[in-house]
């Protein structure tokens, strides 16, 4: 019995183990950013492409306001209700005392200073293809931001969501820095998906979700339910979305549509940032939609 026991015992270390290898943060290499120089002018582009202000600034902020990043917007979703955390650049509250690497383990592997798993409702997911250039140049532009001490309210999510250590085995499932759209695609084309399926993370609403909380790339950009809340965001592909370029090109300038609506919830903060772009950015964006594989 004594020999079973241990047995059983040392089966359980040896699964910990196995878990625990499995599932444990990896950061990047100490030196994945050597040799690249921050360019804080660019990072300013980069911030907008991303959408940093849309989630951690004020929702209602403007102008100046949607500078200052201190966080407190609350995102519902089945799996509990996440706060944006302050990502000024306060060195207590906000992220004011990080590196650049602190960032670009935050934003490619979704791991923390501190070597924890973020929740996917940072879209690490998408930034995982984003190149470590433009995370260095928007660390140096994030840097010339106010800081602010709002200290970041904690996640509201219950057992067993907050384990943290699962979400190396979600990450497993769902932390795929391939892109979705392949082929033989035009420069333009190049340029629009980068900035739809990296920096400005599109697919984290437009596409499915699946039981995990993962996005059905096999139903890209199709639209969903929102997440914890009412209506849904809507399919993009060329399926549904039967706008011109020049329409989508001045959809994500002003925020009208060809039928005079103009954009609202969410959307019209992100319409904010993609304003902010030079126009054959916007250009680039359109003539990606065109290449997405339409789904009914």
């Amino acid at each position: 019995m004594r020999r079973v026991l241990t047995a059983l015992a040392l089966l359980a270390l040896a699964g910990l183990a196995a878990a625990w290898a499995i599932t444990r943060p990896r950061p990047l290499p100490a030196d994945a950013l050597a040799g690249l120089t921050p360019d804080p002018a660019h990072g300013e582009q980069v911030f907008w492409a991303g959408g940093c202000a849309s989630c951690h600034a004020d929702a209602d902020a403007k102008g100046e306001a949607k500078l200052v990043l201190r966080g407190g917007q609350r995102f519902p979703s089945p799996f509990g209700t996440f706060v944006a955390p302050n990502i000024s650049n306060d060195a207590e509250a906000g992220i004011g005392g990080w590196s650049a690497l602190d960032l670009a383990n935050a934003m490619i592997r979704g791991v923390s200073p501190a070597g924890q798993h973020y929740y996917p409702v940072f879209p690490y997911a998408s930034y995982a293809r984003a190149s470590l250039q433009d995370v260095v140049d928007l660390r140096a532009f994030l840097a010339t931001l106010p800081a602010d001490p709002t200290p970041s309210a904690a996640h509201e999510v219950g057992f067993p969501f907050n384990i943290r250590l699962t979400l190396g085995a979600w990450k497993l499932l769902y932390l795929d820095p391939s892109w979705v759209v392949a082929g033989d695609l035009t420069a333009e084309e190049q340029r629009g998906r980068y900035l739809a399926e990296a920096l400005g993370h599109c697919g984290e609403c437009h596409t499915p979700r699946t039981a995990l909380g993962g996005s059905d790339r096999a139903r890209w950009l199709a639209g969903g339910p929102v997440p914890g809340g009412k209506g849904s965001f809507p399919n993009i592909t060329p399926a549904k979305l039967d706008w011109s370029a020049a329409d989508v090109v001045e959809y994500l300038t002003s925020g009208f549509t060809p039928d005079f609506d103009s954009a609202g919830g969410h959307m019209a903060l992100v319409v904010e940032n993609t304003a902010h772009l030079p126009e054959s950015d916007r250009a680039a964006i359109a003539a990606y939609l065109k290449r997405v594989a339409p789904v009914e």
